[in-house]
């Protein structure tokens, strides 16, 4: 392997120069105080002993009440969430490194136990195969449910689903981060609208593409007026087949999402290779498709070593 890969070359990365070209990735660690969601210092020592990284993704969090679908995650909507975040992005500045928050929405990937014994909430009414981890409230053991077929959002519940973003996006400022990833990706809100297997809507939310599209580009649209371009980012699951996502219309979708995306000028697409063992193979073509539409730093995520990493790069 030569010794001077660009794997390990600086190049700019949301506005800064860092030393190499390898990010942490976005994992869920379940360990926020409770009740309350809030992040703590066992947190902040987890991040900030990565701050090598030449980016810093952090776990998935819930924007709100509503958008949560797991026990112990951290969310970003409560004065002791921010303050348990601010802890987080204090010791990783500390280390030298630089750090995103993941805003989420789970929508249906979710469980009545979360909301008051409410449905979870979706584009659409469909019934769908998923399972969540929560923790039993009888036995105190985590165990992985079934979730069941969500509530359609109304019109009006999705502008506020919108201004829950934008509001996540500022309380994460606030926090002290860099900049912020919306989580478009892994069958969760955001990708629920973007396919036909989950958005049957016949309102300006979905039907065509452009419609399955709407909500996507409201959200980013609202988050970089709030924070900037500069510091909006987004995940995306091209070749997700799992959770009842396996949508024949998602390839054109997310490249038509990508040239919405690039007009925006947001600071870098993070795509999510399926990595699980029997999944579908990230089309080199597709890879390619995506660069010709996007000119801003691309991120890659899905069993990764040295060597694939290089020829991606």
């Amino acid at each position: 392997m030569s010794e001077h890969s660009l794997l390990f070359t600086p190049t700019v990365l949301a506005g800064q120069i860092v030393p190499h070209r390898v990010v942490m990735a976005p994992m869920t660690r379940a360990r926020s105080t409770q009740p309350g969601d809030a992040p703590n210092t066992m947190n902040a020592r987890y991040y900030a002993q990565r701050a090598s990284a030449a980016l810093i993704v952090t776990e998935a969090t819930q924007i709100s009440p509503q958008g949560k679908g797991y026990s112990f995650t951290p969310g970003i909507y409560s004065a002791e969430q921010i303050a348990g975040w601010r802890l987080v992005t204090q010791a990783v500045h500390a280390a030298g490194g630089r750090i995103f928050l993941q805003l989420w929405h789970v929508g249906r990937m979710s469980h009545p136990d979360f909301h008051d014994g409410e449905l979870p909430v979706a584009p659409s009414a469909v019934p769908f195969e998923g399972t969540i981890w929560k923790v039993n409230p009888t036995t105190g053991q985590g165990e992985m449910v079934d979730c069941p077929v969500p509530r359609a959002l109304s019109r009006h519940e999705i502008q506020g689903v919108i201004a829950d973003f934008r509001n996540g996006a500022r309380n994460a400022m606030a926090a002290g981060f860099d900049g912020v990833e919306i989580h478009g990706a892994n069958g969760y809100l955001v990708d629920q609208f973007l396919r036909t297997t989950s958005n049957i809507r016949d309102d300006e939310y979905g039907g065509s593409r452009k419609n399955r599209l709407r909500f996507l580009e409201e959200v980013v649209a609202a988050v970089a007026e709030e924070v900037g371009a500069e510091r909006t980012a987004i995940r995306l699951a091209p070749f997700l087949t799992a959770r009842g996502m396996a949508c024949p219309e998602i390839l054109p979708t997310i490249l038509e999402a990508t040239e919405y995306l690039q007009a925006m000028q947001i600071v870098y697409l993070h795509l999510v290779e399926a990595d699980w063992d029997d999944a579908p193979q990230f089309m080199e073509s597709f890879r390619m498709d995506i660069r010709a539409r996007f000119g801003q730093p691309i991120i890659v995520a899905g069993k990764y070593d040295r060597s694939r990493a290089e020829e991606a790069v």
